[in-house]
């Protein structure tokens, strides 16, 4: 049994640091163990402009715990009036590094998203041939569209003929959920990627709703059946250079995950890590994981592997970690994967955690 892992230092290919009190305690948790993050732009107001990415990052660096090697990799949430000049622009000058589409309604904080992509058309085709990234929430918003079809039906009717029309776009589908995204990305040889967090490789619908609701494992996108996840996990551990680590680690305060309207999202920064060494030891791919969290995604976005190393050794006993992350905004629960996780990142420092 191998006891002993040494990775090139991760990237977090998705992320949400939110603002405030409670960037303040989550960056810690994301600093201590990834070099760099894909931040998400879906604050209130949205960071939409070259200058919300630039003030939004200082807010950032301002929030970095002392001796912290991290860099935030910036975001621009894309608008019906987004301008292509700012993209481009804030792109070369190496503020922002993708942008992020997302469909009107869809998610958190997505009210500002796209509801007419023929709107989006001139941006898209500048971002093409200025080699601008564009991350995506791949779901439609129909509410005719059930909700655990919705990634499937946004391949077919939106992202699909959205690549056709601009073949030189190039896509990150992120959060993929489903069976029918790993094959979409499997049947192109260029220009198409996928971020897989790891809640979805841990759950399906079954650990959200049988026996009762459970409010922490509620995430967009949904988890799927069993079949989906099993098909997630197989992407994952493959080796595919398509498929790589973005947690999409969303804190919200326990009162507003627990409430008759809960938030959707999984805090999973803490604890990505030993578990991902625990699912990749299952599938007998622990020799793959360094691929999945720290080359992969740098490969994708034309950026270096980080230079330093962390090591994960695999303990005789649980690693015991805190329900809960203290902030000044209120606790955040920290992902159950439902398992005991015998790796850790050693010599990490401990969470603030109550």
């Amino acid at each position: 049994m191998i006891r002993r892992l040494t990775l090139t230092r991760p990237d977090d290919w998705h992320l949400h640091l939110r603002d405030g009190a409670m960037l303040r305690a989550v960056l810690p948790e994301s600093a201590r163990h990834f070099a760099r993050a894909i931040v998400m732009p879906n604050l209130v107001p949205p960071v939409v402009t070259s200058a919300d990415a630039a003030a939004y990052r200082d807010r950032i660096l301002a929030a970095m715990p002392p001796g912290a090697d991290f860099t935030p990799l910036m975001t621009l949430y894309l608008t019906e009036e987004t301008d292509p000049a700012d993209v481009v622009d804030a792109h070369a000058s190496g503020l922002v590094t993708a942008v992020k589409l997302y469909p009107a309604g869809a998610t958190t904080n997505s009210a500002s998203g796209v509801r007419d992509f023929d709107r989006v058309r001139a941006v898209l085709e500048a971002m093409a041939q200025a080699g601008v990234p564009l991350c995506v929430h791949g779901e439609v918003t129909d509410p005719a569209v059930d909700i655990f079809d919705r990634e499937a039906v946004f391949i077919d009717t939106v992202l699909d003929p959205i690549r056709r029309a601009i073949p030189g776009l190039r896509v990150i589908m992120e959060h993929v959920t489903t069976a029918d995204a790993v094959a979409y990305v499997r049947s192109v040889d260029a220009g198409l990627a996928a971020t897989i967090t790891t809640h979805h490789l841990v759950i399906n619908r079954n650990h959200i709703l049988a026996g009762g609701i459970r409010p922490h494992y509620y995430c967009l996108p949904v988890a799927k059946r069993e079949t989906h996840r099993l098909a997630l996990r197989a992407a994952a551990t493959s080796g595919d250079a398509r498929f790589f680590l973005g947690t999409d680690s969303a804190p919200h305060t326990d009162d507003a995950k627990e409430s008759a309207c809960g938030c959707a999202g999984c805090f999973t920064a803490t604890n990505t890590l030993p578990i991902l060494a625990h699912v990749f030891e299952d599938e007998a791919a622990l020799d793959r994981l360094e691929g999945f969290v720290s080359r992969h995604g740098a490969g994708y976005y034309g950026l270096p592997v980080n230079a330093g190393r962390i090591a994960m050794v695999r303990g005789e006993t649980p690693l015991e970690l805190p329900a809960r992350l203290a902030t000044g905004a209120g606790s955040v629960t920290l992902f159950d994967p439902g398992f005991p996780l015998f790796w850790r990142v050693e010599d990490a420092p401990p969470s603030e955690v109550s």
